[in-house]
């Protein structure tokens, strides 16, 4: 059994245990698989922000890596919510990296956690003139700064 196929069975596991019905399709990205929950009941699976999604997402892979410590990251997500909050994150930071070209003032984002981090980082390396700093530090939630490629750490809004 492959790692998606194993990561599938674990999922539909779970949501049985937890009563919900739901269909799941795996879904290959460049990324690595993923996960698709197709339920009535997503607002229950995903929770607020997205929390009890994230939470499914961690058991999921824990649970795989347990069994086979190699397993790519799975991705869990539920009816497209994560697919549609990446867009609009991605979208956002464009638009905070274009802000902080005009104005040259760098400006630190909400915080976010890992997984969030990482797609940032990933949607601005390739912006002229514009990096992104995460601070060190072992707190879940970090503030990425935005700032002009060589810029000063100053004030940010």
């Amino acid at each position: 059994m492959n790692p998606a196929e194993a990561a599938n069975k674990i999922l539909d596991t779970m949501l049985g245990h937890l009563g919900f019905a739901a269909q799941i399709e795996v879904d290959e990205q460049p990324e690595g698989p993923c996960l698709q929950i197709l339920t009535s009941q997503s607002e229950f699976l995903i929770g607020r922000d997205g929390h009890r999604l994230d939470d499914l997402q961690y058991l999921v892979n824990r649970i795989l890596r347990r069994h086979d410590p190699d397993a790519p990251r799975i991705k869990v997500d539920c009816e497209h919510y994560r697919t549609i909050h990446e867009d609009k994150l991605i979208e956002e930071v464009r638009g905070v990296a274009e802000r902080v070209r005009v104005s040259g003032k760098p400006v630190k984002l909400r915080p976010l956690n890992a997984y969030y981090r990482r797609l940032v980082h990933n949607a601005l390396m390739d912006e002229p003139g514009i990096e992104t700093h995460s601070p060190d530090s072992r707190e879940r939630l970090k503030r990425i700064t935005v700032r002009l490629k060589g810029g000063a750490r100053g004030d940010e809004e």
